[in-house]
């Protein structure tokens, strides 16, 4: 079998939706027991797709090790694509003036970014021997270069077009990079969402170039002093800053985890994919996410 066989969606039949009449039927006719005989796929198959995603895992070493970082790295792949999704239903309800709605998705994003968190568990057995046993095989494939965390940093406001250029000969993913990079990030909705509301923030802040990273600005700080002052349980405005505090608090808490996981498995090595490694990562650290929620608080 070819790996791109492996990787390949399978065909599968429609999932069948079934009512609670319909579910009640069977289990009466199965006695309470479970369903064992299925006219095609099992259905849980088909809908989860599991027997495809634990194909996905090709280790490149023998070392038993390896396994544990390719799967941890996709876990994390996919909890990036995850809260991106919660980060992007949460633009949609902002633009559309619906605080309230737009906290459920923000936080399952703070769910999403705890679980992100969790995944960092299952490295903590590697020490730089671990690593380096399969380190060299990986050539130059570095965690700087998800094309999904890159999308994630986009939608909360970190921007760097620089950041995009390893995926130009990866057409479709750097297309869907370069539309991101100049797409509103959450951030920025919120700014435009708070104009709306009557604060004053600045027509050029409002009409900035999206793809240069936000700067934080003190309209923007005093917004959020206003708001935070009305502490009565209609004020919307200061439940969507506590819920975009915790998403900016966990995701910090990844970056720090992703750090002390560089730091525990290679030290301040240089990094696989070029970069200065540890050091690279201190830096980026600096960068804040939605940074007037957090210099307001100062002025509390």
């Amino acid at each position: 079998m070819e790996q791109s066989d492996l990787l390949a969606p399978a065909a599968t039949p429609a999932v069948r939706p079934l009512t609670a009449r319909q579910r009640a039927a069977r289990a009466a006719r199965n006695g309470g027991e479970p369903t064992l005989e299925f006219a095609e796929r099992v259905p849980y198959d088909a809908y989860v797709r599991a027997s495809t995603l634990h194909r996905l895992q090709q280790p490149i070493t023998d070392d038993p090790g390896e396994m544990s970082f390719l799967m941890v790295s996709q876990i994390m792949e996919l909890y990036f694509s995850l809260t991106c999704h919660e980060l992007r239903h949460a633009q949609r309800e902002l633009r559309a003036n619906r605080v309230w709605d737009a906290l459920p998705p923000l936080r399952r994003a703070a769910l999403h970014l705890e679980g992100l968190n969790a995944a960092w568990q299952g490295l903590r057995w590697m020490t730089p021997a671990d690593f380096n046993r399969f380190r060299n095989q990986l050539g130059e494939g570095s965690g700087f270069q998800s094309a999904m965390y890159r999308q994630l940093e986009f939608l909360l406001g970190l921007r760097d077009p620089a950041l995009i250029r390893p995926f130009r000969r990866q057409t479709e993913v750097y297309a869907e990079l370069t539309t991101a990079l100049a797409a509103p990030s959450l951030w920025d909705d919120v700014v435009t969402l708070l104009a709306r509301r009557g604060f004053d923030v600045p027509d050029e802040l409002l009409a900035r170039d999206l793809t240069v990273e936000h700067e934080a600005h003190p309209s923007v700080e005093a917004a959020w002093v206003r708001i935070y002052a009305d502490g009565g349980p209609e004020n919307h405005l200061r439940l969507l800053g506590e819920a975009l505090t915790e998403v900016a608090e966990w995701f910090g808490d990844w970056r720090w985890h992703h750090l002390k996981a560089v730091q525990r498995a290679m030290g301040a090595k240089v990094g696989s994919g070029g970069s200065a490694g540890l050091a690279w990562l201190q830096r980026s650290m600096a960068r804040v996410v939605f940074p007037e929620l957090w210099s307001a608080r100062t002025a509390m």
